[in-house]
């Protein structure tokens, strides 16, 4: 290989470093998430801020989250098998309840570990999505407000309206308890809470009752939520690697069954053979 060879081979690397960066930069303005990793597992962070903007287009001076960007973004890291982990970092005021729950349930529906960090402020529909994480987080400085759903808009004022509201925190209320330590008589408590807001009902728990009422499960910044994330993806795959070893020593016992069978088949087929044989010759 001469000089030039050389020279051309180190252009090439350099371009497709400059590409990768290149790439990684788009990926963080476009979606707000990166994939990263300690060089021995790869995680995919996933940023949920400003607003969750669902079925209506909000304001372009509002910060927002696009659920029809995220929602492809989570189908592609339960496929990607070079992905071994979620780390979801949360700063937002809620948004639309629909989308935001959608986004939860499709969080808490995933086999790879997922960890969740609250940071600044994880309020209403964000509740949801803090608890989805298998693990959560909440800085020492973030809050989260808890209060009953609400509508913009023309209300109608009949009963089937609050009726309506009701089921809709219900579901709420249910998925929030499913997936943390709360009780749903504490959480509506929380929620119901008119001594607290001025303009509002409801709570607002800093980081440390959040964790006291067992809302999120641990009180940690950023290194404790990657460090979680990383042990979690170390036990999961573990457990991928035990049951593999189950599945491959079953499939070898299934198949010296077979072979043994399909041996003992045979041979019963050659002894009546011979038996048949032997009984012609004594007739002849």
């Amino acid at each position: 290989m001469n000089i030039n060879d050389k020279d051309d081979n180190v252009n090439k690397e350099e371009k497709d470093t400059d590409q990768k960066n290149e790439n990684k930069i788009n990926q963080i303005i476009d979606t707000g998430s990166v994939i990263t990793g300690n060089g021995k597992h790869l995680i995919h962070c996933l940023t949920i801020i400003g607003q969750i903007e669902g079925h209506y287009i909000l304001p372009s001076q509002n910060k927002t989250t696009k659920y029809e960007h995220v929602i492809p973004q989570l189908v592609a890291i339960e496929e990607e098998p070079n992905i071994d982990g979620l780390l979801i970092i949360l700063n937002t005021v809620g948004g639309d309840v629909e989308a935001g729950l959608a986004l939860a349930e499709l969080v808490a529906g995933m086999k790879k570990p997922t960890v969740s960090l609250v940071l600044g402020g994880g309020h209403s529909i964000g509740v949801p999505l803090a608890v989805a994480a298998k693990h959560s987080f909440i800085a020492p400085s973030a809050t989260m407000t808890i209060h009953p759903v609400r509508m913009n808009g023309l209300l109608l004022g009949v009963p089937q309206t609050l009726e309506y509201f009701q089921r809709m925190q219900e579901r709420i209320t249910q998925f929030v308890t499913q997936n943390s330590k709360i009780s749903a008589d504490r959480f509506y408590a929380l929620s119901m809470n008119t001594e607290e807001l001025v303009m509002d009902v409801g709570s607002v728990l800093d980081g440390k009752d959040a964790v006291k009422e067992g809302l999120i499960d641990s009180l940690g910044s950023l290194s404790d939520a990657i460090d979680c994330l990383y042990d979690m993806i170390d036990e999961y795959k573990a457990e991928q690697n035990k049951n593999l070893s189950k599945s491959k020593k079953s499939t070898t016992n299934n198949t010296t069954k077979n072979n043994t069978t399909n041996k003992t088949k045979e041979n019963t087929k050659k002894t009546t053979r011979k038996n048949t044989n032997t009984d012609k010759n004594l007739q002849k």
